[in-house]
Order: C-alpha cells, then sequence, then structure tokens
C-alpha cells in the first residue's frame, strides 16, 4: 500500500471538505431561521444530525468494506503466484 498514489487531488480533497461545511451551515441556518416552534426547529436539528452522522458512518463502512476486498484479493494473488514459482521449480 506505500507505493500506490492517491486517487484524489489536493483541490478536490479541499471542494469536497468545503462542500460538505458549507452544507452543514445551510443547514443550520435553515433550521435557525425556520418560522416554527422551538420544539419544531430541535427536532429538525437533531434530524439533520443524525443524518450527517448515518451518512459518514456509511462511507466509512464502504471504504472499509472495498480496502478488505483488495486486502484479501492480494493476499490470494500472492498465494498464487507462491505456489506458481513452487510449481515451476
Amino acid at each position: 500500500m506505500d507505493n500506490e498514489f492517491s486517487s484524489n487531488s489536493a483541490s478536490w480533497v479541499f471542494f469536497v471538505k468545503t462542500s460538505f461545511a458549507i452544507a452543514l451551515l445551510a443547514a443550520a441556518t435553515g433550521v435557525v431561521l425556520a418560522p416554527v416552534d422551538l420544539v419544531l426547529k430541535g427536532y429538525m436539528a437533531i434530524s439533520a444530525l443524525f443524518l450527517v452522522s448515518t451518512t459518514i458512518t456509511l462511507s466509512k463502512t464502504m471504504r472499509d468494506e472495498h480496502e478488505s476486498k483488495r486486502i484479501l484479493n492480494r493476499i490470494s494473488e500472492a498465494r498464487t503466484q507462491q505456489l506458481l514459482k513452487e510449481y515451476a521449480e
């Protein structure tokens, strides 16, 4: 894994982080400025935070699954190469 290159450029990472911050700020502003009762604002805020939390958890879980499959494929490939070397000798 040390010799792999990152697939994301610095500008893309900046864009993603900035977009996330703007979306979070826009949602918070919408909740605060909504012309509804405080209880409903609280409900919307908790729902928005839960949505953000579950989105982050989902993306991390999917990334972890992908990485584990890559590791398993590498182990399998290494075993195959070793068997081929032993067979060729």
